[in-house]
């Protein structure tokens, strides 16, 4: 009887030892199997709703919203670091920031500095004026007028591109508020804004005062960025993770949260 019970509690011990083998085989195949040795830190625009604003004390946003998913997805860690647009490429290439998130048009200028990402979000440069001007509803109607443009965008890229032909004036600005400030106080005619930008903001305050002049003057696709030659793995990751959303349905949900169709 007791060489019965020694075998029985042997035998035990043997499954315990399995179960227990098969628990850390498994824990040390999910770790292995990550590729990410540090936290990130991923910068954002600190003012560009819908993609990324505060609200109740904490960012949120389309941009905001996809990073959390893809990073849950593919099990990276990062701290989001919210600044003005115009020093995002130039943290990236000093490697004060690791990625970076923040309504960035794909243009091949940054492609010479940057690794981007595939197009998250289909986007175009539209015009804003005054609610009441009803001068200027093309390029054409552009010519000898005042600007507003935020540094470093494609709107103000536009503007100096398109300066001497058409007699511009170009007052540059660090952040979306103030430039669309300058147009409502007529100080300034014309602002330049991602169409997505401007519609969600005057959807969403009735009381703008501005209007969006004419059709869109460009089309654009919006990307994830790291510094040119580095941190492939964020990329890498970024890419599957946007792809997976994709397919399950979660990005078209995260966009039409702030987007209305």
């Amino acid at each position: 009887m007791k060489k019965i019970i020694v075998k029985a509690l042997a035998m035990m011990m043997v499954a315990a030892s399995l179960v227990g083998c098969g628990t850390t085989k498994t824990e040390t195949s999910t770790s292995s199997s990550k590729k990410f040795t540090k936290k990130y830190v991923i910068a954002t625009d600190a003012t560009y709703a819908p993609f990324e604003f505060q609200k109740d004390g904490k960012y949120v946003g389309i941009d905001i919203d996809l990073l959390e998913a893809i990073a849950k997805i593919e099990g990276f860690e990062y701290e989001l670091k919210p600044m003005d647009f115009k020093g995002i490429i130039p943290a990236l290439q000093s490697n004060q920031i690791d990625g970076a998130i923040a309504g960035m048009g794909i243009t091949d200028e940054r492609k010479k500095v940057l690794d981007i990402s595939e197009g998250y979000y289909e986007s175009g440069l539209s015009a804003v004026v005054k609610k009441d001007n009803d001068k200027i509803n093309s390029p054409e109607d552009f010519k000898g007028k005042t600007l507003a443009v935020k540094k470093g965008t494609m709107g103000a890229k536009y503007a100096e591109e398109n300066k001497d032909k058409l007699n511009l004036t170009i007052k540059y600005f660090n952040d979306t508020p103030s430039m669309m400030q300058e147009v409502k106080n007529g100080n300034a005619d014309i602002t330049f804004e991602d169409y997505p930008v401007i519609a969600y903001m005057i959807s969403v305050d009735p009381n703008s005062g501005l209007k969006i002049a004419g059709d869109k003057l460009s089309k654009q696709m919006y990307g994830f960025a790291v510094k040119k030659g580095s941190n492939k793995e964020l990329l890498d990751a970024f890419n599957d993770g946007f792809k997976k959303l994709k397919e399950n349905g979660e990005y078209d949900k995260i966009v039409a949260k702030y987007i209305k169709k």
